[in-house]
């Protein structure tokens, strides 16, 4: 019994067509990405935003602190203006009566360091407050500027944001009241770094970091001392 052998064009197009075949079930079976290719993904996915993250984190500190810094500065500046007509720095309480001690000798920045505290301490919005009144000339702090003003406060420094209500304390970019402390002015002897005027923020922070350095709250405040 004779074999029947196909003609040479006709062997070329089954091989042809056979290879096409085997082309195309291996590309469709590795078209999907592998289970380890996924995981391997999300992770580099998950590495690059915690980098990202922690990046804006840190720019918007930085930012936070150079801020404040700038808005110690200017507060201090006016300080000197206002000594300059008064031949005192600003001391008393925040309703402006006159009952001891006052609110700015009783704030303590030795010992009083977390502004952020549930209920924010009294001890800073009172003494933070005066200041306002003070240094912007709203005697009332009902935002209405009512005698002379030695210092232009931005409405994102002042709390509460509502600019209908009455200003309770001067904020820092924090979130939290800025510190001002006469204590060491009214008692030589007494707890505070100045003995003209402390003023500070707390820069966010209500803990020492462990281990030290830094080995106290204070060494991360900005302040003027």
């Amino acid at each position: 019994m004779s074999k029947e052998v196909l003609p040479g064009s006709c062997r070329g197009v089954c091989v042809k067509r056979l290879t096409n075949c085997i082309g195309a079930w291996h590309k469709s079976r590795y078209t999907g990405f592998t289970l380890i290719e996924l995981v391997v993904v999300f992770g580099l996915i998950l590495v690059l935003s915690g980098l990202v993250l922690s990046t804006v984190g840190y720019v918007r500190k930085k930012g936070a602190r150079a801020r404040a810094e700038t808005e110690i500065a200017a507060m201090a500046a006016a300080l000197e203006s206002y000594k300059s007509d008064y031949a005192a720095y600003p001391r008393g309480n925040a309703d402006l009566s006159n009952t001891t001690p006052y609110d700015t000798d009783t704030l303590d920045p030795v010992n009083n360091v977390n502004p952020a505290a549930t209920p924010i301490p009294n001890v800073y919005t009172k003494a933070s407050l005066y200041l306002y009144k003070q240094l912007s000339g709203d005697s009332a702090g009902n935002r209405q500027v009512t005698s002379k003003s030695y210092f232009t406060f931005k409405p994102n420094m002042l709390y509460p944001d509502d600019q209908t209500q009455d200003v309770q304390y001067i904020r820092d970019p924090f979130g939290n009241s800025y510190g001002y402390s006469t204590k060491k002015a009214s008692d030589p002897s007494a707890n505070g770094y100045n003995p003209t005027f402390d003023l500070w923020s707390t820069a966010g922070v209500a803990q020492s970091p462990t281990p030290a350095p830094p080995a106290t709250l204070q060494d991360l405040w900005i302040k003027n001392w």
